[in-house]
């Protein structure tokens, strides 16, 4: 396996774990090539979700500019929900599963398509 399918698997089984969900493995995996190569640095490859910078960052360049949701407070709204529900405990939060979470959360699932 290559190194991209190895993350997709750690994702998927981090999914299932700590989230108890299943994911959409084609829209995962179409979500982890999205991400490009900040999924092979361990710093990138995850999320600061107590930096108020790294949140907003999200609401931007993901959630306005990748899925095309309009500003709103209900963008952040949801980034704190997907937070909330990966739970503080879980200090890796991986920016693919969190971009997952967001974007079956909008119904955006046709920004892969």
């Amino acid at each position: 396996m290559s190194k991209r399918d190895d993350l997709i698997a750690k994702y998927a089984a981090d999914m299932q774990d700590k989230l108890g969900m299943a994911p959409d493995m084609d829209l995962l995996t179409k979500v982890v090539i999205g991400c490009g190569p900040a999924i092979y640095s361990d710093d990138a490859e995850t999320v600061a979700a107590s930096d108020p910078d790294e949140l907003e960052r999200i609401r931007q360049n993901y959630l306005m500019k990748k899925l095309g949701l309009p500003d709103g407070p209900e963008l952040m709204d949801a980034i704190k929900a997907v937070v909330d529900k990966y739970g503080s405990a879980n200090r890796s939060k991986y920016r693919a599963v969190v971009y997952y979470m967001l974007c079956t959360h909008f119904g955006k699932e046709g920004a892969y398509a």
